[in-house]
């Protein structure tokens, strides 16, 4: 059995030159960003610095992929009235969509839900966990069908 240890940098870019990779497979928007959620303060929808580089990238991805669209979930904490956390979850992905937009995607490839609290990632008590927005990809034949 053949064990590769991938702390050596030096290693792994051979590796990688020896199996066909060029800087061309890594282009930007050719591969599907990894960070799919984006966290908020409390009682916040605008969006922060890290996030908007991140954005960029899935803007990039989704423009380089026609066939792929996003459905954009918010979410909020259960501090509040309900109809206060649903009212801001949707600011959240509204913004969102906004800016996907303003980076070149089109808006009949964007699709949106706003959960308010009802769909927790963490217990309810871990507030800053649930506030945030979430990104899913879907096809095409998906995005017809909703």
């Amino acid at each position: 059995m053949t064990v590769l240890v991938l702390d050596n940098p030096e290693l792994i870019t051979n590796a990688a030159i020896a199996a066909g990779f060029t800087t061309a497979n890594f282009e930007a928007g050719t591969r599907r960003p990894h960070r799919m959620k984006f966290h908020y303060g409390f009682n916040k929808h605008a969006l922060g610095s890290d996030d908007v580089a991140f954005l960029r990238q899935h803007a990039s991805y989704l423009r380089n992929h026609p066939a792929i669209s996003v459905r954009i979930h918010g979410h909020s904490d259960n501090f509040g009235s309900e109809d206060y956390n649903r009212f801001l979850s949707r600011l959240r992905a509204n913004a969102v969509a906004r800016f996907l937009m303003q980076e070149g995607v089109a808006e009949s490839r964007i699709f949106m839900s706003h959960w308010g609290s009802a769909r927790p990632l963490a217990t309810p008590e871990d507030r800053a966990a649930n506030r945030r927005v979430e990104l899913e990809y879907l096809t095409m034949d998906v995005a017809r069908a909703l």
